[in-house]
C-alpha cells in the first residue's frame, strides 16, 4: 500500500541531471517495487495506490499488470497529476532523486472509507511505508489498514523516511511510533530507524523497535526488526530472542535504488516461506545485490534462480538482458 509513480533514470552515469539528455521510463514507488519484487518470486501480490487521470498512470497501470500485481486497488485522481521522480546516478553510493509531486501526489490521496477492509485482513501480509503517513488522508488510511490487522501475523511498516516529504524528523516520529504499535515487522534503514527511535547504532535501533512493535492486543504475536545497514549488510531482532547479522554480496553498483526493494520482496517471500530467519536475510541481501547491479528497478528484480546463481557464485553481478544487451 502506498507509493507509485514514473521514475526516469538517466542513460548516462556520473553527471548530474542538467547534463542528462536522454531517461529511461520505469514503474516506480517503493511499495509498487515491492509488489513486483515479491510477484517474481511466485507471491500474488496487489498494490493499494492511486495516480493521477493522466497517461502516465494508464503507463503505471498497466505495467503493474504486466509484471503480475492485482492492480484492481490503484484508482485515478484527476486532481492531481501522476507524480515523476528524476535519479542522477553516481556509483556506488550517490542517487539523488529529485522529486515532482506537486501539488500533491495522488497516493497520498487514499481515503479510509476507500479501503476493501476484508482484502487487507485476508492478505498473508500487508506493506505499508512511512511515506503513507507523510499527508492526509493518507495517514489515517494507512493506520486504519493496520488497525484493521490485528492478528494477523505478517503486517509490515517500511520506514521509508523521505526528508522531502516531512517538515523534520520530529515531526514524523509521532506518527512512525502509532504506525509500528500496529504492525509485527519494521525494516528501515540507519537514518530511517534513527527517525523512528531516536538512535542509529543498530543494535540499540533493532532493539527499540522490536519495542515498539508491541500491540496491547496480540503482545504475543512474532514481531521482526530488520536494519539494513548498506555496505556492512543487514541485522535483524526478533521477539523470539534470536538475531541475525547476514554481510552483503559484493556487485558491481550501476543504481542503488531499487535494492531495498528488491530486499522488501525477498524478505516477504521469506516470512511466508518460513524460512531461518539468516537464510531469509541471505536471500533478500542477495536479491537487494542484483538489482543494484542493474539500471532499472522492477523489470531488475530477481527471479529464485537468480538469486540461487548469486548465492553460489558469491556476486550480485548478474547479467540480465532486460539491462545489459
Amino acid at each position: 500500500m502506498g507509493r507509485l509513480g514514473v521514475d526516469l533514470y538517466p542513460l548516462r552515469s556520473g553527471v548530474g541531471l542538467d547534463r542528462v539528455d536522454t531517461f529511461r521510463r520505469f514503474l516506480g514507488g517503493s511499495p509498487a517495487n515491492v509488489a513486483v519484487a515479491a510477484a517474481r518470486l511466485g507471491r500474488r501480490t496487489a498494490l493499494i495506490s492511486r495516480t493521477g487521470a493522466d497517461p502516465f498512470g494508464t503507463y503505471l497501470r498497466r505495467e503493474i499488470e504486466e509484471f503480475g500485481v492485482d492492480a484492481r486497488w490503484v484508482g485515478e485522481v484527476a486532481a492531481y497529476p501522476t507524480p515523476v521522480t528524476f535519479c542522477a546516478l553516481f556509483p556506488p553510493d550517490d542517487f539523488p532523486l529529485t522529486f515532482y509531486r506537486r501539488p500533491k501526489a495522488p497516493d497520498l490521496e487514499i481515503h479510509p472509507h476507500e479501503l476493501d477492509l476484508d482484502a487487507i485482513r485476508a492478505a498473508r501480509v500487508l506493506w505499508t511505508t512511512g511515506t503513507g503517513l507523510s499527508e492526509e488522508p493518507s495517514r489515517a488510511a494507512t493506520l486504519t489498514a493496520l488497525r484493521a490487522r490485528a492478528g494477523r501475523v505478517h503486517t509490515v511498516l517500511d520506514l521509508d523516511w523521505r526528508p522531502a516529504f516531512w517538515p523534520d524528523p520530529a515531526t514524523a516520529r509521532p506518527h512512525y511510533a502509532e504506525a509500528l504499535r500496529h504492525a509485527t515487522v519494521a525494516v528501515g534503514n540507519a537514518e530511517e530507524c534513527e527517525v523512528a527511535t531516536g538512535t542509529r547504532d543498530p543494535e540499540a535501533a533493532a532493539r527499540a523497535l522490536l519495542g515498539l512493535l508491541a500491540p496491547e492486543d496480540r503482545p504475543g504475536a512474532p514481531r521482526l526488526a530488520v536494519v539494513k545497514l548498506g555496505p556492512e549488510g543487514v541485522l535483524a531482532h526478533a521477539s523470539d530472542g534470536s538475531r541475525a547479522a547476514v554481510p552483503p554480496l559484493p556487485v558491481e553498483v550501476v543504481n542503488g535504488l531499487g535494492a531495498g526493494d528488491a530486499f522488501g520482496g525477498a524478505l516477504v517471500h521469506g516470512l511466508l516461506a518460513g524460512l531461518p530467519l539468516a537464510d531469509t536475510l541471505r536471500r533478500a541481501g542477495a536479491a537487494g545485490s542484483i538489482v543494484a547491479g542493474r539500471l532499472g528497478c522492477a523489470p531488475a528484480m530477481p527471479g529464485a534462480a537468480e538469486i540461487d546463481r548469486a548465492l553460489a557464485t558469491g556476486s550480485g553481478t548478474l547479467p540480465t538482458e532486460d539491462d545489459h544487451p
